[in-house]
C-alpha cells in the first residue's frame, strides 16, 4: 500500500504565515488589487503578528506607506 503524501510547508508558494490570518484569506487575495506600495503596506501590517517581528514590519509598512504619500504629493505639484 502507497502511504499518502505528507503536507509539506513550502517556504516559497505557501508559507504557514501566508495563510495563518484568523478570516482564512490570503493577504495576496487582498493586495493584488492595489498598486505597490499600498500592497505592500498592507502586507506587513497583515502578517506582523505571524512572523515574530512585529515592529520590523510595521516600520516596513509604514516605509511604503511614506512612499506612496510622497509619490502622490509629487503628482499633486506636477499638475
Amino acid at each position: 500500500m502507497t502511504a499518502l503524501p505528507t503536507k509539506i510547508n513550502d517556504n516559497v508558494n505557501n508559507p504557514a504565515h501566508y495563510t495563518s490570518h484568523p478570516s482564512g484569506i490570503e493577504c495576496i487575495d487582498v493586495t493584488e488589487h492595489m498598486g505597490f506600495n499600498l500592497g505592500n503596506a498592507v502586507k506587513y501590517i497583515w502578517r506582523c503578528d505571524h512572523k515574530g517581528k512585529s515592529i520590523e514590519d510595521l516600520e516596513k509598512a509604514m516605509f511604503y506607506i511614506k512612499r506612496e504619500i510622497a509619490k502622490r504629493e509629487s503628482s499633486v505639484l506636477s499638475e
